[in-house]
């Protein structure tokens, strides 16, 4: 399992290895979105947590001794390919906040 959360903590999803989601929290001020946008925002977080959790498993695999020819086999992910794609999100779907105002 593996976790993502957006920038403001306002949306959070767990998920299996695989991205499919398990539990998914949303605070109020969210549900006021467009609800694709909504969609889209937890389906990016979820491709995030599939992500991290398939770098895990590179690593847990590295430190148990395969080699990189096997490893590169497996299709998972490299860091460099994780930190791309978190930065390229991040890029393109900047988001700033709808109310610099929050409820406390």
């Amino acid at each position: 399992m593996s976790t993502a959360m957006s920038r403001s903590g306002s949306i959070s999803v767990r998920t299996t290895e695989q991205g499919l989601p398990l539990a998914v929290s949303v605070e109020p001020e969210e549900l006021r979105r467009d609800p694709a946008e909504l969609a889209q925002r937890i389906v990016r977080l979820c491709k995030q947590a599939a992500n991290r959790a398939g770098l895990a498993r590179r690593e847990q695999l590295v430190a148990a001794g395969l080699s990189s020819e096997m490893l590169a086999l497996t299709g998972l992910p490299k860091p460099e390919d994780v930190a791309r794609q978190e930065l390229a999100d991040e890029e393109e779907y900047d988001e700033e906040p709808q109310s610099w105002l929050r409820s406390v």
